[in-house]
């Protein structure tokens, strides 16, 4: 399975060299294709491991959902056949609908305040606690993946620049009530129709991280960007609790230190890249709008009334516990 003895041979041709193989070959499971942030950092997790373990840990990559979306990654994590993957914290509501309160709009202000909500809040520490011992699996690192905005075929000045627009969401439950409560008409729609849906005004405007705007250029058919800031997303290193337990305490710590290392890798990549970005998208001729969030932020009362309704006192522990962070 995961474990591989080493057997080694010599390999003799014009002078004696050996070659080795691993005691460990373990698998990372990705959804994120090969040109994304996502994967330059997972790559640079593979090759700390490696290295600091001498050769003596390899890791195989899989990206873009090549074994299946993430709940079928953390299935497999969970039952021992997949070693790695990443999921964002908001994520676990499939499992654990508390945990939705990670992708309420505005909710998180900062990846600062993102990372202790997660690791240092008694909510996050309990919430981490169930997804160790229910599905098998632990964490190893937090790291920042990117906050979305919005761009739209006409300047979004204000909360009432909102009304009437058709934008474009993905079939999530807090993306559809940020469009929704924000006065827009929330669109669904797979994410590889959105191009065409932007350039023929089928949709008149859609919301996602800056880099996800660069890599689709968006910009190309939409002329606009809001700073609208709604949903930070969070990216963890998650292994399983299997693949962990079989490494000797030095590996371990190997594979611990080194998925600290590049969640910083990962979390530099994205927020270097946004600062670039804005720029980027103004010298294409995109007009970048900054609306006064308030209103956007108060327009969401409603939907988390709602979180309340569904998950009592631990949901009103979680929002206590994190708003807590930003005074």
């Amino acid at each position: 399975m995961k474990f591989k003895k080493l057997f080694i041979a010599s390999l003799c041709y014009l002078g004696a060299s050996s070659a080795f193989a691993a005691d460990y070959d373990l698998k990372f499971g990705m959804v994120a294709g090969t040109s994304s942030n996502e994967y330059k950092a997972v790559e640079f997790f593979a090759k700390e491991v490696k290295e600091q373990s001498k050769g003596k840990i390899d890791i195989a990559i899989f990206p873009s959902a090549q074994l299946g979306d993430d709940r079928a990654m953390l299935k497999q994590l969970k039952d021992g056949g997949l070693d790695f993957t990443l999921g964002e914290t908001a994520r676990f509501q499939i499992f654990f609908p508390e945990a939705e309160v990670f992708a309420l709009p505005y909710m998180l202000p900062n990846f600062e305040v993102a990372k202790k909500a997660v690791l240092e809040t008694k909510f996050g520490k309990e919430l981490i606690s169930k997804v160790n011992k229910e599905l098998n699996v632990d964490l190893l690192s937090v790291a920042y993946n990117g906050t979305r905005q919005t761009t739209s075929n006409r300047a979004i000045n204000s909360i009432d620049d909102m009304k009437g627009l058709k934008l474009r969401v993905p079939n999530a439950a807090t993306n559809l009530a940020y469009a929704k409560y924000v006065g827009a008409s929330p669109t669904p729609m797979a994410f590889s129709e959105v191009y065409l849906a932007l350039q023929t005004n089928s949709v008149d405007g859609q919301e996602n991280p800056l880099p996800t705007i660069q890599a689709q250029k968006f910009y190309e058919v939409q002329k606009y960007l809001a700073m609208t800031n709604h949903i930070l997303n969070d990216q963890l290193y998650l292994v399983s609790k299997e693949t962990l337990a079989d490494l000797p305490a030095d590996l371990q710590k190997v594979v611990k230190d080194s998925a600290q290392k590049a969640a910083e890798y990962h979390t530099k990549l994205f927020m270097d890249g946004e600062k670039e970005l804005v720029q980027f998208f103004k010298d294409k001729g995109v007009t970048v709008t900054t609306p006064d969030l308030k209103p956007f932020k108060a327009a969401l009362q409603p939907y988390y009334d709602e979180y309340l309704k569904k998950n009592g006192e631990v949901g009103k522990k979680a929002i206590e516990e994190i708003s807590a962070l930003t005074k």
